[in-house]
């Protein structure tokens, strides 16, 4: 491969690496407003991992471990999809978003994760006894997150683990 090649494919590689923060961000979006995730977005960060993989040189070892990590990840939270303690785009986003982290990250990501959940919990849970839903004129999706049982967007949890891990990771650093 000739210099011109080897710079139009890191040059496409870089911008299929965008799709990992947009993905991320849309989803906790998405997830927020609509309490959905939809299958397209964890879709969208597999595909765009392939590319990546496909474009840069990534040793055939990291791209297994990756893919590994996770249908292992995916495992896991399909467990706890069917405890119903996670919903079914979470458990699909983490997994999809680990096989961008890899395994040197991977237990960092899922910590903040976890941190990030319980902030945006106990926010949830401030937000629910302190304002009065009725004194504000609230749109749907925000009276949706004053229903005392109702459920929480964790979508946005993991969006901001994935984002503050993400620049650490060694697809990230191969190619900035």
């Amino acid at each position: 491969m000739n210099f011109i090649q080897v710079a139009y494919m890191t040059s496409l590689a870089s911008l299929f690496l965008m799709t990992f923060p947009v993905a991320m961000a849309f989803a906790a979006a998405n997830d927020l407003f609509t309490m959905k995730i939809p299958n397209k977005v964890s879709l969208a960060l597999v595909g765009g991992f392939l590319a990546v993989a496909a474009l840069t040189p990534m040793p055939l070892e990291t791209f297994g471990m990756n893919l590994g990590i996770g249908f292992a990840v995916l495992a896991l939270t399909f467990s706890l999809f069917a405890l119903n303690l996670l919903g079914g785009g979470d458990a699909k986003l983490i997994a999809a978003g680990s096989i961008w982290i890899g395994s040197n990250h991977i237990f960092e990501y899922l910590a903040f994760i976890a941190v990030f959940g319980g902030i945006l919990a106990l926010a949830i849970l401030v937000y629910r006894n302190w304002f009065p839903a009725q004194a504000f004129a609230l749109p749907g999706w925000a009276q949706r997150l004053h229903s005392h049982k109702g459920p929480i967007p964790y979508g946005i949890a993991i969006a901001a683990g994935a984002l503050v891990v993400f620049p650490r990771t060694d697809i990230f650093l191969s190619l900035v």
